[in-house]
């Protein structure tokens, strides 16, 4: 797998100034579709949704964080707190059953050292959700905080990423596991005629 690594890292930034290199790789993460798949939520499947082509906070800021290192930042883990019953979107309502009753939820993003100062950069959302009415990072500076796709319940925690196993490492119970499938399923039909409409 770190052959797929430095091949799309050298695809996404090779000849770009570091601005555009930044900003390239924050645009292929993001674009890659929002999916929780278990087993990428891992320090040590993370770079499997190369190749699978989909996940979600977890694995793409793990890859963002790697390879912003490899362009030289100093990037941190930022973990919130959230609720899925608090995500301002309109679930269907068998999802919508199910995220009422699940507990607190965890975010990963990153906070990158760009100029002197750290950076949010959350690349959870792919373009097409915006359509649901999820924030999308759409046109990034590359300089400039970007918004979170939850609110936070709780005060913000950072890690470095060699932390990354500390984090990634949760158990996962069965209602999580239903959820998740049920939220892939929809996103993944919402995309179809997304695209049929396009």
């Amino acid at each position: 797998m770190p052959d797929i690594i430095d091949r799309k890292f050298r695809d996404w930034t090779e000849g770009k100034s570091p601005q555009a290199a930044r900003i390239a790789v924050f645009e292929k993460i993001r674009d890659i579709p929002y999916a929780i798949i278990p087993r990428l939520i891992s320090a040590d499947n993370y770079t499997e949704i190369l190749s699978i082509g989909k996940g979600s906070c977890t694995p793409k800021h793990l890859l963002l964080a790697s390879m912003y290192e490899k362009l030289g930042i100093t990037v941190v883990l930022a973990v919130y707190p959230f609720k899925w019953a608090n995500v301002e979107i309109e679930f269907p309502p068998s999802l919508r059953a199910r995220v009422d009753t699940l507990p607190d939820d965890h975010h990963l993003a990153c906070k990158a050292e760009i100029e002197g100062k750290l950076v949010l950069v959350d690349a959870t959302v792919d373009l097409p959700l915006e359509k649901l009415g999820l924030p999308v990072n759409i046109e990034w500076d590359g300089i400039s905080d970007m918004v979170l796709p939850v609110e936070p319940t709780g005060k913000e925690q950072l890690y470095h990423p060699s932390e990354a196993q500390y984090i990634s490492n949760v158990s996962i119970d069965d209602a999580h596991l239903l959820f998740f499938n049920e939220l892939n399923l929809w996103l993944g039909k919402f995309r179809d005629s997304f695209s049929e409409i396009e």
